[in-house]
């Protein structure tokens, strides 16, 4: 069974930091792309980052420079490193396996950015 666990989110100040977390199991982590796509209140979703089998990546504009993704193939863990996060940060944060479309995704991780 494919499961896709996402954590690390939580309240932060604007401008803090988080690094948010998906540990996955039942399939073969290191031959899969795996994107982080979020949901902002009342808004539809939104494609932040994805990260390739070859460990390429790429980034919306909203948050490049400031996101970062990474995954470690040993322990089956997708990263998102989080700097420098506004108030229009907020949202429910989802792991998914691949790009363009996605076929699994985990239960999501709540961050919210405000003073």
């Amino acid at each position: 069974e494919v499961q896709l666990v996402e954590s690390g989110g939580g309240l932060v100040q604007p401008g803090g930091s988080l690094r948010l977390s998906c540990a996955t199991s039942g399939f073969t982590f290191s031959g899969y792309a795996m994107s982080w796509v979020r949901q902002a209140p009342e808004k539809g979703l939104e494609w932040i980052s994805v990260i390739n089998n070859d460990h390429s990546t790429n980034y919306a504009d909203s948050v490049k420079g400031r996101f970062t993704i990474s995954r470690d193939n040993a322990k089956n863990t997708l990263y998102l490193q989080m700097n420098s996060l506004k108030p229009e940060d907020t949202a429910v944060y989802y792991c998914a396996r691949g790009i363009p479309s996605y076929d699994y995704w985990g239960q999501g991780t709540q961050v919210t950015v405000s003073s």
